[in-house]
């Protein structure tokens, strides 16, 4: 074997291997997202109900999002790969049920669907295929009842207002972890609880403590709508 032709197969090695390492995972920990949807119908963009009809008063899913540890994600990372709904055809109720699309025109929620995948399910195909992806996250949205603890402290969604602090400490007292809180504001400009992070190790397994916060914009007092 000559010297040029050992040359370009160590550097095909090399290049393998980096592609390799660069398509491994690529991230710190996961965001689990839930979102109130009494709050994202009662601002000025109102909400549409999917098509599978009104969903439940709970607490649905926006995303499992891989995040970095200084508070940066990445995205968009697998163009080759896009959201396929025959992939997830066993979990369809499931999916209407726990993460349904509010966005108007009415839909049957595949469009949003479609972008948690793209935009974020694919930084983690390392650890997760795209039924793995979806199925995964149901699982975390059963082992995290957010509204059951809320209620268990008295804080229900009847449009009272309650202390911020209070949500976090009934949320940490029900499901043993420290949320992360985001609000919207009404048409009244009411700070309502809107949107309630938790944090995933890498592999998808189980619950850690997060190692940042998204940024906070809640008042110190926030109103939980009806749905």
């Amino acid at each position: 074997m000559g010297f040029f032709t050992r040359f370009v197969l160590i550097n095909l090695v090399i290049f393998q291997c980096f592609s390799l390492l660069c398509f491994a995972q690529d991230f710190d920990f996961f965001y689990f997202v839930q979102s109130w949807p009494g709050s994202y119908c009662d601002t000025g963009r109102s909400c549409c109900h999917p098509q599978s009809g009104k969903p439940s008063a709970d607490f649905k899913i926006h995303g499992l999002w891989p995040n970095y540890n200084d508070g940066t994600y990445p995205s968009n990372c697998d163009s080759s790969n896009p959201f396929d709904r025959t992939k997830i055809s066993d979990l369809m109720g499931s999916m209407q049920k726990n993460w349904p699309s509010l966005a108007c025109p009415s839909s049957d929620s595949t469009k949003f669907w479609a972008h948690e995948w793209n935009k974020h399910g694919t930084c983690a195909e390392s650890v997760l295929d795209q039924h793995g992806y979806f199925e995964t996250t149901l699982n975390l949205k059963n082992q995290a009842n957010i509204l059951q603890a809320l209620r268990t402290a008295g804080i229900n969604p009847d449009g009272s207002y309650y202390s911020l602090n209070k949500i976090k400490s009934a949320i940490e007292q029900g499901i043993k972890l420290s949320p992360g809180i985001t609000c919207n504001v009404d048409e009244s400009g009411n700070s309502q609880l809107y949107e309630i992070y938790l944090c995933v190790d890498s592999s998808a397994s189980n619950f850690i403590d997060c190692p940042i916060f998204p940024d906070e914009n809640c008042a110190s007092s926030v109103e939980f709508p009806e749905f």
